[in-house]
């Protein structure tokens, strides 16, 4: 089975550019060569954007091994196969990896055990029942993803499709 997605590199320094492609290339089983860009909203940093073909979990084999860059703001999405819900997973210096699944709708789809620990903390008095809730949708991610996201617009986007 095939899965899809989108990687999307929203900054990166210039020389960390090189290593992206190899680690993404090392995920799919083909090089992987990137169109990069200058990212506005980063001076200094470049963008880039790869189409990805690929066995299911391939999204989560790309943030895996990209995750402890600390220099890197990513996303990666994988569209929903039979048997597999789509996922987001998004990724900031400053916050770490979300990660949601996705509905066919394109709505992110919290499961109930995290609602059921969220709404513990909040009766419990730990936690901040709307805080945790934006937690959970990744909206501190879109905040700080979106200016990048937006600088992006109209970029170019290559296909890769892994090996076989």
């Amino acid at each position: 089975m095939t899965a899809r997605g989108v990687f999307y590199v929203h900054s990166a320094p210039p020389a960390l550019c090189p290593h992206v492609e190899w680690a993404v290339g090392g995920v799919l089983g083909v090089p992987a060569s990137l169109a990069w860009t200058d990212q506005p909203a980063a001076p200094g940093t470049m963008r880039a954007e790869l189409r990805w073909e690929g066995g299911p979990g391939t999204a989560a084999g790309i943030t895996s091994s990209l995750r402890n860059w600390k220099l890197l703001r990513f996303e990666v999405t994988e569209d929903a196969t039979p048997g597999s819900d789509g996922v987001r997973y998004s990724c900031t210096p400053s916050l770490g990896v979300f990660t949601a699944v996705i509905g066919a709708n394109g709505d992110i789809m919290v499961p109930e055990n995290r609602l059921r620990h969220v709404m513990a903390g909040a009766a419990g008095g730990k936690s901040n029942l709307e805080h945790e809730l934006e937690r959970l949708m990744g909206t501190p991610w879109d905040h700080e993803l979106e200016p990048f996201r937006r600088a992006g617009d109209g970029a170019p986007v290559r296909w890769l499709h892994a090996a076989g």
